[in-house]
């Protein structure tokens, strides 16, 4: 008998049919889109708004006033501002001497004179233009510096330590650590100018206010000569914009720093990091206006 092969049977036909009926599975995309933030309304930085202004505080002296006068205390400051000062020049200048090195401290000396200007420049900028008598730690000053405007011969009525006490306070704390850990001649030498044309800066700034009569000559010699700050140079800083010549050791900085606008530059930057404006951006007031010196009013 014989047996017929067979074929199995074919699906093909069945399969064309099933698969025709499945479609492929969907992609699915997933998306996460974060909400959009609010967008903080800020005013043009040109519009002046006075009610982001710091107003003056401060008061006029008035006769006798005691804030203008030194206590004890404030020589004690001064005194060791002035001795830490002194200590970092003279191992400076005995070091020198024992290896023969003059040249690499005298000029340290030098570029910490130049960069003492730049700091008071960077400083007196900075509390001229941003915080009040209410901001830590400065406010005092703050308060004192915009204030100043107002009644700028006051510094020429200052006692001598009453100036000074605070910056040589903080050149007593500073400056020490320097002279106890420190022995390389070039890094005492830059200290010492450093710190001491800091300290005696706010005597600078009170020369720069004093007239040439009741100057000493060695003082008048060297605002002449551009060592300090000299008097018209440091008035153009109390005349309107009022947003220029800051520094006030020697003022060597003045033109380099308004010439090429770099405060400028730098308020616009904090403007738009921090949406803060410097007083220079308002129109000149009664708080920028100087008032009249009188001798009515102190002795």
């Amino acid at each position: 008998m014989a047996i017929l092969a067979q074929r199995p049977p074919t699906f093909r036909p069945h399969l064309r049919h099933h698969h025709a009926r499945i479609a492929p599975p969907n992609r699915v995309h997933c998306s996460a889109t974060a909400p959009p933030k609010p967008r903080r309304s800020t005013p043009d930085p040109l519009t002046l708004d006075p009610n982001r202004l710091n107003p003056v505080t401060s008061r006029p002296p008035v006769l006798n006033d005691p804030t203008l006068k030194s206590t004890w205390t404030h020589r004690a400051w001064l005194a060791g501002g002035c001795t830490t000062v002194l200590i970092s020049l003279a191992k400076s200048a005995a070091a020198s001497a024992g290896s023969h090195i003059w040249l690499e401290p005298i000029l340290a000396g030098y570029i910490g004179y130049v960069l003492a200007d730049l700091g008071s420049g960077v400083y007196h900028w900075g509390i001229d233009n941003y915080g009040g008598a209410e901001t830590p730690l400065f406010g005092a000053q703050i308060e004192a510096f915009q204030g100043h405007h107002k009644w700028p011969w006051t510094i020429t009525r200052r006692q001598f330590a009453n100036n000074l006490h605070a910056l040589g306070r903080v050149m007593a704390f500073t400056v020490l650590p320097v002279d106890l850990l420190c022995d390389d001649p070039t890094l005492l030498g830059f200290v010492g100018v450093f710190s001491g044309c800091i300290m005696f800066s706010q005597q600078f700034h009170a020369w720069a206010h004093t007239t040439k009569s009741r100057l000493p000559p060695v003082v008048v010699a060297l605002q002449d000569a551009g060592v300090l700050v000299s008097r018209s140079q440091h008035g153009a800083h109390h005349r309107a914009p009022y947003n220029n010549n800051y520094c006030i050791v020697s003022g060597l900085w003045n033109e380099i720093l308004d010439g090429s606008r770099f405060f400028e530059a730098l308020e616009m930057a904090i403007y738009f990091k921090f949406g803060v404006r410097p007083r220079s951006w308002s129109e000149p007031n009664s708080d920028w206006t100087e008032e009249t010196d009188t001798t009515s009013l102190i002795s």
